[in-house]
């Protein structure tokens, strides 16, 4: 069992940066997977990033590339997302995710434990 708790959202202009962290329970976060995706109001909820348990290798969205870094402190059982170059469409809530016992993935279905999100909202 994983609990996962998001913060470091709110209110960014546009061109602005946020660092958003995922702390997780348990002594076992080493051997998960992480994601974080997003859900806009009427959206579907989206894949934003992944990194793998082992090897750190990472994954974006293309809508994210470039602009956005997902990063991890096994030490501190925290998953980082810095988001720099920060556009209104970007405004969502962003959930963090753990996989358990498999590599990277923009599924959303391939993750066992999810937070309560936090808000990020870019203003124009």
């Amino acid at each position: 069992q994983v609990q996962l708790v998001e913060s470091g959202g709110g209110l960014v202009q546009a061109g602005g940066s946020l660092r958003l962290s995922c702390a997780a329970s348990g002594r076992t976060f080493s051997s998960y997977s992480m994601g974080w995706f997003r859900q806009a109001p009427g959206k579907e909820r989206e894949f934003v990033a992944t990194i793998n348990r082992s090897d750190g290798s990472t994954f974006y969205a293309t809508s994210v590339k470039g602009r956005f870094a997902i990063s991890r402190d096994n030490a501190k059982n925290t998953v980082y997302l810095q988001m720099n170059s920060l556009k209104p469409e970007d405004t969502a809530v962003y959930y963090c995710a753990a996989r358990g016992g498999g590599p990277e993935s923009r599924l959303r279905q391939s993750y066992n434990y999810w937070g309560q999100g936090t808000q990020v909202t870019v203003s124009s």
